[in-house]
């Protein structure tokens, strides 16, 4: 087992009706001025927006709503977002929404508590981030895990990249998780959410030749429950206690928990965001779209992890490595296609030519300076590889 660090302040607020509460979090939070963050209408037809604005009039706190985050949040919206915050002293900034509203909320509180710093140059690493607001979340997707990790994800549109920042500050200082706001999302908003919370979990866990064992143990529990009660919803929607499990799953996938001792890859996710930053496709289906491809690629190279992995989820057994690899590896692909997701480019609907699968690959690599993944190393010319045996 590596050295690990481990930090979790997000306090969670879980189970029905806490969003009723959020005012009272916000203000023990030492909240008095609050940007509301979100993204299209379906937080204020479901009342669920005036809900939240109501428990922050009975607790003091003013607040200005900024809707309009993306399915991939992107630069110019969260720059809006910063001058207003800035405009009205916001002292948190509160997303209410799934992780596209929460990134954009992390991103307006380092812009507006650094202002004269250009957004992209704290997201590219180029000014250093030291300070910025607090922020919470009132989750009502669970996808993408944003409500407790440190990281967040960005698309600048005006030169077509995507790109995440880690850091400390990405914490929120309170989540608010109600599985019955989730209810009554489009299946396929939940699965690709179920998607995005399995690859969180599996990016962490293929890494080879370090002994884990409690950290392996919770993230095979973490994915056969997934797998579990996604089936489960597949057939009831609304199944407070399969939601309620998805939820939580959300959180712990990428709160760093399924990493410890162990660390974390995110090479898929390299693949993904340079799909959804020239396709605008939804993030957890590009990730699916890609995962079989890369696996395939990668298994001889991690091929004991890719076994264990077969016999912990999926219950294959056999003498044969490899059979068995291939075999969980199959099996991974077809639960996606199962619950609807893609397996291919093509399912995905996107068909790029090869100009477009060697600027993707320069884009995963950044202009081929990196190296992705902690199995075998893949330069562009490997993501390219990879790309094409993706396309159909």
């Amino acid at each position: 087992m590596n050295n690990f660090y481990l930090y979790l302040p997000t306090k969670v607020y879980f189970g029905k009706d806490e969003e009723n509460r959020t005012g009272e979090i916000a203000a023990a939070a030492g909240a008095k001025k609050i940007l509301i963050v979100y993204g299209g209408g379906s937080v204020i037809k479901s009342g669920l927006l005036k809900r939240v604005e109501d428990s922050l009039e009975k607790a003091g706190i003013a607040y200005e709503e900024f809707g309009g985050a993306k399915p991939n949040p992107t630069l110019a919206h969260a720059e809006e977002g910063v001058k207003k915050a800035i405009a009205m002293e916001a002292d948190l900034i509160l997303a209410v929404g799934g992780g596209s509203a929460i990134d954009t909320a992390k991103a307006i509180a380092h812009g507006s508590a650094n202002p004269g710093t250009p957004l992209w140059d704290i997201w590219t690493k180029k000014a250093e981030l030291t300070k910025s607001l607090p922020v919470g979340a009132v989750l009502t997707i669970p996808a993408a895990g944003s409500d407790m990790s440190d990281s967040a994800v960005l698309t600048n549109e005006a030169i077509g990249k995507k790109a995440g920042i880690n850091t400390e500050f990405n914490r929120c200082r309170f989540a608010v998780l109600n599985p019955a706001l989730c209810m009554t999302l489009p299946k396929y908003q939940v699965f690709a959410g179920v998607t995005d919370i399995m690859m969180h979990t599996m990016e962490r866990y293929f890494i080879k030749d370090i002994k884990c064992d409690l950290t392996d143990e919770i993230a095979e529990g973490l994915i056969r429950t997934v797998i579990k009660n996604a089936r489960i919803l597949m057939q009831k929607p609304d199944d407070y206690d399969a939601m309620a499990e998805i939820l939580w799953a959300n959180s712990l996938s990428h709160n760093n928990l399924t990493e410890c001792g162990r660390g974390k890859d995110f090479s898929v996710h390299k693949l993904g965001h340079a799909l959804s930053a020239k396709y605008d496709v939804t993030h957890g289906a590009s990730l699916a779209a890609v995962w079989g491809s890369w696996a395939r690629y990668q298994v001889d190279e991690g091929l004991d992890r890719f076994v264990r992995f077969a016999e912990k989820i999926w219950d294959i057994k056999g003498t044969d490595k490899k059979a068995v690899a291939a075999e969980g590896i199959e099996k991974t692909v077809a639960f996606f296609r199962e619950i609807g997701m893609p397996g291919s480019l093509k399912e995905l609907n996107v068909s790029p030519d090869e100009e477009d699968i060697r600027n993707l690959a320069l884009d995963a690599t950044m202009n081929d300076t990196v190296k992705l993944s902690r199995l075998l190393p893949l330069d562009a010319k490997a993501v390219e590889e990879i790309y094409r045996a993706a396309l159909s």
